[in-house]
């Protein structure tokens, strides 16, 4: 085999009939080899061929030189068929794939279209194909339509002309079944930028507005502001659609509707009035992009429409620094003046709209546990050699703030390699994220100390003098502790330069003088002698410093000398009182002829009052009260911290800099608006027809609240809430009003006379609380028990077990602290008193997780010790079994399709042998009840979620040969996938 089939891996015969085409001789071998694309892309080995060369090919005639007849093509066409299919993963030619897109072969065409997403994607120009692909848009595979309408969304802005030819393709797919396809055609109609389709568009717009499905919904959202900004004339016609939607209850549409009128009429604050309470009760449950969206606005809404809840505190610090700056002849002035102004000031009372915001984004805006969310992927935060110093920095604090007890010795020695940096700003960002580390977890700040006191020693003279600044400040939390670490950067004065770092040296001597008595007067002798070649900001400190041991020299006068007439130092001492005098002295004086007026004013002020004379004040006496007084130690805290005053999620708040375009907001008004535009009437539910109808109007509350009145046509099927926690709650009846629908639904079949709430097999599953090793001989274990938690049906009745495997008794066990995310509640057991040696106690307690598997964290205590537990919960113990006959089995999975429904193959496992065990599984997994079902090939479930009652339910149906078909139907998505992944695990056993 040549050099060339070896590197091509093709069959011998497909090289020869290359060869008999195009005539190449031995000594042209290169020719044939891989050639690159004009968009650098590699080539197959029949690209090199021309195009009349490939259709001979195919043909299998006879060309060119080379001896080969017809015959002998014929006969080598397999071999070429085999040639194509070893390298059909490799990317073809535009020409190769117009002929996969004319073939009447829906494979040929979806492959095709997969490889020019694929090109796109790798950001490769694919226009030239647009004819070509545009003609398969009337195509009925449903795979191949949605890959044309990605392409016609990417492109169709570029070949208006083209795409108008398929505009009533377009419309047609508008009524098409599948929503997929009808959010698509609106989408690739909203791309065409010309006007005289803008009215289709509205058209299209209007109806997509009314369209069953959310998706679709969404989609008309998104097309109002593209069309806004081809015909600013449709504002009108715009506004109404927006008011519309706005009145949608599905979270999926929500943020994107509110996007819509941020670009169309963000002034219209009028049309949010009515959707105010229902925005902020769907913000929670709404896609991270569509919450930023409306917090955004909402946040506008709020300064325009609700007073400044900080006005009496504002007024309140004013008055403190009046107070503070005034003499005692003016405060009494000051004080009737600040109780005039507070009896005229009324006092403020929030207004409920505005709580209602506040409590709906505090938990967005509080830590989710986020340590614990990101420690799998912790790695991912750290730093490349290749990655530009702001996303170093950025990196940096996202492992700042991810630090914790149990990764913080990982991070820290990830810290001690960036040190080592070419990247100044980076070496310097490290060593101040390792003082924030030990700002923020006491139990390493002694470690990060002694680290960053071995950076002292560093050549690189950023590195220490950043490492002195942060020293500095952590020194101040327990400077008694560190009196060696301050004497030993007292030694290195001489040797650092960077004038930040020998200030922060001096101030911490001077500070702490007394810690060090023999090492402050010398250094102060050493930096009188190199005053007047200082820095600035390095000669306040060292007027600081001996004003300091001024102030503290002078403590030593009277009884306090007489004291230290024992001391056998006192000679030693006495003179260091009269060399730091001199001392000080001698620096005043310099510091009195100073250039700069800053240190010529501090000069004269301590001059006053550490040098006593005759014309001096009465604030001499309280020099060391005033340069010695304690002050409070520094808080590291992040560069990113002051941003308050952007609006969150704005390219300000990101830059912490105000950039083109930010919109600063609005002022809070003086006097509050009616609140009673954001009411709505009560609809009237007595209006219905029949006596049916009004039994089930009675049962579908409104969405959130009784205010917020109907949706129109916009009212979707699968937004079914709980109602209101201040309206009277009723439970939902899923029984049939008559015993005719109830028979209806049943089947003479054996699974009727199975009991409808089937417990798993075999005991309940117990997971271990504490161990009786860690826990010093008391184990704990805990269950879900499936019951009711009798004081409150919202909660998950958890079943807790304590044994006592020491000698002795066990006193007082109870639950201290317990550490929930937001929205969660605990209920806690009655203390036990006692728990005797070898005995076992049996509690129950209920836990409110609010619909999600997060942790409840808590400590458990004893008499003598406290111990850090958690309690986690599986999707399936989040629930508890709903009654319901077929009929509302369907009816209610008729409601939660869409994106409320997660469907999924698998095979079943080798025990799964007869529905008995299916059933048995599924309800080990989750706590959900059998519905009646009247074919013997689906399993049915039914359950609602403890905390918020909404329902989930499950469908397993089975198909010939082992597989078979999993539904889940949940309006709480992340509870549908979740619940999925249980029970295919629990089923492919």
């Amino acid at each position: 085999m040549t050099t060339m089939q070896k590197l091509l891996q093709l069959p011998v015969n497909a090289v020869n009939i290359v060869k008999s085409v195009q005539g190449v001789a031995q000594g042209q071998e290169e020719a044939l080899s891989p050639v690159l694309t004009p968009d650098s892309g590699p080539q197959n080995w029949y690209s090199a061929v021309q195009p009349e060369e490939l259709r001979h090919l195919r043909s299998g005639g006879t060309g060119g030189g080379g001896g080969s007849g017809g015959g002998e093509g014929s006969e080598d066409r397999p071999g070429l068929e085999e040639g194509l299919t070893s390298v059909q993963s490799q990317p073809l030619r535009h020409d190769d794939l117009k002929e996969m897109l004319d073939s009447n072969k829906d494979s040929l065409k979806l492959e095709a279209m997969k490889r020019i997403v694929a090109m796109i994607a790798r950001g490769k120009n694919a226009s030239d194909l647009f004819p070509a692909v545009v003609k398969n848009v009337a195509c009925k595979n449903i795979e191949v339509k949605k890959l044309v309408y990605v392409y016609l969304v990417r492109y169709a802005e570029e070949q208006q002309d083209l795409a108008l030819l398929s505009i009533s393709t377009f419309q047609r797919g508008l009524k098409d079944p599948n929503q997929l396809i009808r959010a698509s055609a609106l989408r690739v109609l909203s791309s065409i930028r010309v006007t005289i389709i803008v009215p289709i568009m509205m058209l299209a717009i209007k109806e997509a507005a009314s369209d069953m499905s959310p998706y679709v919904r969404k989609t008309a959202a998104h097309a109002i502001p593209k069309l806004h900004s081809l015909d600013p004339e449709q504002k009108d016609q715009l506004i109404e659609v927006i008011e519309k939607l706005l009145a949608d209850k599905t979270t999926l549409v929500a943020g994107s509707v509110v996007m819509a009128f941020e670009e169309v009429c963000p002034d219209r604050i009028d049309l949010i009035h009515k959707n105010y309470r229902k925005l902020c009760n769907l913000l929670i449950d709404v896609e991270e992009w569509g919450q930023v969206v409306i917090i955004n606005m909402l946040t506008r809404y709020a300064r325009t429409q609700f007073l400044n809840p900080n006005i009496n505190e504002s007024l309140l610090e004013e008055s403190s620094e009046k107070a503070f700056y005034a003499s005692d002849d003016e405060e009494d002035e000051d004080k009737k003046a600040e109780a005039a102004a507070l009896a005229k000031r009324k006092p403020y009372v929030m207004d409920p709209d505005h709580r209602l915001l506040l409590r709906n984004t505090k938990p967005l805006l509080q830590s989710r546990n986020a340590a614990g969310m990101f420690e799998p992927y912790l790695k991912s935060f750290y730093i490349r050699s290749t990655d530009p110093t702001q996303i170093k920095i950025l990196k940096l604090e996202v492992l700042t703030n991810l630090a914790n007890e149990t990764n913080i010795s990982t991070i820290l020695r990830e810290f001690q390699t960036y040190i080592k940096s070419m990247d100044k700003d980076f070496v310097a960002a490290s060593i101040q994220a390792i003082g924030r580390c030990a700002t923020n977890i006491g139990e390493v700040r002694d470690t990060c100390l002694n680290g960053l006191v071995q950076l002292l020693s560093n050549r690189d003279e950023l590195v220490v003098a950043e490492s002195v600044v942060v020293i500095k400040k952590l020194l101040q939390m327990q400077p008694e502790q560190h009196s060696d670490i301050i004497k030993h950067m007292a030694k290195l004065i001489d040797n650092i330069q960077v004038p930040m770092a020998r200030a922060s040296i001096l101030w911490l001597i001077g500070e702490y003088c007394e810690h060090v008595p023999k090492i402050a007067p010398d250094v102060l002798r050493k930096m009188a002698k190199t005053f007047t070649n200082e820095e600035d900001i390095v000669k306040l400190q060292i007027i600081n410093l001996a004003a300091k041991l001024c102030a503290q020299v002078r403590c030593l006068s009277g009884i306090k000398l007489l004291r230290l007439l024992r001391i056998k130092f006192l000679c030693f001492l006495l003179f260091s009182v009269f060399q730091t005098k001199l001392l000080t002295q001698y620096v005043l004086n310099l510091a009195k002829y100073d250039q700069n007026y800053d240190i010529r004013d501090r000069a004269r002020f301590i001059r006053q009052l550490i040098v006593p004379t005759d014309k001096s004040g009465a604030l001499n006496k309280y020099a060391k009260k005033l340069f010695l007084a304690l002050k409070p130690a520094p808080v590291l805290e992040s560069p990113f911290k002051d941003r308050d005053h952007f609006q969150l999620g704005s390219l300000s708040h990101l830059l912490n800099a105000k950039a083109a375009g930010y919109q600063e907001l609005p002022d809070w008004p003086e006097s509050a608006p009616d609140p009673s535009v954001r009411n709505v009437e009560i609809p009237e539910w007595s209006k219905c027809t029949s006596r049916k109808d009004r039994k089930e109007k009675k049962v579908e509350k409104p969405f959130y609240s009784d205010s917020e009145g109907e949706s129109g046509p916009t009212e979707s099927a699968d937004s079914v809430e709980p109602s209101p926690a201040s309206a009277p709650v009723t439970p939902v009846n899923f029984l049939s009003n008559s015993l005719v629908s109830d028979l209806e639904g049943l089947s003479l079949t054996d699974t009727i006379l199975a009991p409808t709430t089937i417990a798993p097999s075999g005991s309940i599953r117990m997971y271990e609380l504490l161990h009786r090793i860690t826990g010093e001989g008391l184990a704990v274990e805990y269950c879900f028990s499936r019951q009711p938690f009798s004081p409150d049906p919202n909660m998950v009745a958890v079943q807790i077990q304590f044994t006592n495997n020491t000698t002795s008794e066990t006193k007082n066990l109870h639950i201290e602290d317990p550490r929930l995310q937001s929205g969660m509640r605990i209920r806690e057991f009655a203390e036990i008193d006692m728990l005797a040696a070898g005995e076992s106690i049996t509690v129950v307690m209920g836990i409110d997780f609010c619909d999600s598997t997060q942790a409840a964290n808590f400590q458990l205590c004893t008499h003598t010790r406290k111990f850090f537990v958690s309690i986690q919960p599986p999707v399936g113990e989040l629930m508890t079994p709903a009654f319901l006959t077929e009929n509302d089995f369907k009816k209610e999975q008729g409601k939660l399709m869409g994106m409320n429904e997660i469907s999924e193959k698998l095979t079943l496992g080798a025990k799964c042998v007869n529905e008995h065990v299916i059933v048995e599984r599924v309800t080990a997994t989750a706590n959900l009840s059998r519905v009646p079902c009247g074919s013997d090939k689906e399993c049915r479930f039914a359950g609602k979620t403890v905390s918020s009652g909404c329902l989930v339910l499950v469908t397993v149906a089975t198909k010939e040969g082992g597989g078979a078909q999993l539904t889940v139907n949940c309006e709480k998505m992340v509870i549908g996938t979740m619940l999925v992944k249980d029970i295919l695990q629990a089923l492919s056993q």
